[in-house]
């Protein structure tokens, strides 16, 4: 039976890949079970919690530490895997590392053989709740400390076992934004974390997102967005536009649509989520040529 689910699934992508009629979010990676990076490898996650990445100027002026959490897969023995950086949402004045959705998603992509680290950045007092030069100035704030943490682990790819070539980007809401900023930087900018390290990543994960600050160029990192059609909080509108800039340049995109209004409707449509972030991630992670 597996035999025949694998087979299927191979000719399916085929179907798929030659008439250019879906994404590579929808081609399940083909290969012998259980495949690495695609299926569940591992059943023990290991956390380090608290990993100061670096430090920078609060909203306060004073100056704030800024930590990670970092997940890796129990017994593993591979020395180079791929890096998903994860950021929270909360309207830039909110919520932590610990949000519930990112956790499950690192635990889920880590026992398929990825490491993840989950991150804190800096946090405005009102964020983005209205339109402000205080939310300009958040968005830009976590822009720079996403990229410091991606800095950060390159400098310590030996101490964590990563793949510096092989690094993605992921978040929901304020994060999803962060997420797609840097994925359209391919420029160091911003003072926190490591200098001296590229901050630039290889594909990227928007959860109702959007690029605010940020234009895709040619050759920036392929994203993929998920996004409710009457999304009230980040307009399903913001990241139709973040997709046709993209397009109009090259750059590479992908787009899950759902009915509703719902945002960041991750507990509706977990499944769906997670298997398509693994299969574009698989795909442009080039994982089927990664460390075994």
């Amino acid at each position: 039976m597996r035999h025949r689910l694998i087979v299927a699934a191979a000719l399916a992508a085929l179907l798929c890949l030659v008439a250019s009629a879906c994404d590579f979010k929808d081609v399940v990676p083909t290969g012998k079970a259980p495949l690495r990076y695609r299926d569940a490898i591992f059943t023990e996650v290991t956390k380090t919690a608290d990993i100061t990445y670096g430090s920078a100027p609060g909203f306060d002026g004073q100056t704030e530490a800024l930590k990670l959490d970092l997940y890796r897969p129990a017994g593993d023995t591979v020395k180079k895997r791929p890096l998903v950086v994860f950021v929270h949402g909360g309207s830039f004045s909110s919520l932590d590392k610990t949000s519930p959705e990112l956790v499950d998603e690192a635990n889920t992509l880590v026992k398929q053989g990825y490491v993840a680290v989950s991150i804190d950045y800096r946090l405005a007092p009102d964020g983005c709740t209205s339109y402000s030069d205080e939310c300009l100035s958040a968005i830009r704030a976590a822009w720079h400390d996403a990229q410091g943490a991606i800095r950060f682990m390159r400098l310590k790819d030996n101490t964590y076992g990563i793949d510096v070539n092989r690094i993605a980007i992921a978040g929901s809401s304020a994060g999803a934004i962060t997420a797609v900023n840097v994925g359209y930087a391919s420029s160091d900018v911003g003072k926190s974390g490591t200098p001296g390290e590229s901050s630039k990543v290889q594909a990227a994960v928007s959860l109702s997102g959007a690029a605010i600050l940020t234009d895709p160029n040619k050759g920036e990192a392929p994203a993929l967005f998920m996004h409710s059609t009457g999304d009230h909080t980040v307009p399903y509108a913001w990241a139709t536009s973040t997709i046709t800039k993209a397009k109009r340049v090259g750059a590479i995109t992908e787009l899950t649509a759902w009915d509703g209004t719902g945002h960041v409707p991750y507990v509706a449509h977990r499944d769906q989520i997670l298997a398509e972030t693994s299969n574009f991630l698989y795909h442009y992670l080039d994982l089927a040529h990664a460390a075994r």
